[in-house]
């Protein structure tokens, strides 16, 4: 009997969205087991350079709802080969936003010296937490 392959989708999923889905559903395509990697929100201000809207317990809670994902963890290091050395995955999953850049590239590099497949995604391009943060803030300051 074969095993099963092991996904990871790492993503800060705030202010949940279609696109979110989307990447859950279709990373649940290349592998047996999904586990979703919901960046903490001390990681995500570091990288976005503001807090999530939605603190990581809620959106962990809310990610490990979604019937793709069989397991979601709090992601709170620097680099996505320390996650794989916890969880021992054999795919991770990306947005194809990250194809051809230099962070790309670098995990690409990572991933291949331990025998890891980088698959990448279409991203939403017409939907995200960013653009979401926007239309509201607008809104806000429209309204005030």
């Amino acid at each position: 009997m074969a095993q099963a392959r092991v996904g990871y989708v790492p993503g800060v999923f705030d202010m949940f969205h279609v696109g979110h889905l989307n990447v859950l559903r279709n990373a649940r395509l290349a592998c047996d087991r999904l586990i979703a990697g919901v960046v903490s929100d001390e990681r995500a201000a570091a990288v976005k350079g503001q807090l999530p809207v939605v603190p990581v317990t809620e959106r962990l809670e809310i990610v490990r709802s979604v019937r793709y994902v069989d397991d979601a963890v709090v992601e709170d290091v620097d680099e996505k080969l320390e996650m794989w050395r916890r969880l021992n995955f054999d795919v991770i999953v990306k947005g194809d936003d990250w194809r051809g850049t230099p962070k790309g590239d670098k995990l690409e590099r990572d991933f291949a010296s331990v025998g890891v497949e980088v698959v990448y995604l279409p991203y939403t391009v017409h939907t995200s937490s960013t653009m979401l943060r926007q239309v509201v803030s607008e809104r806000i300051a429209a309204n005030s």
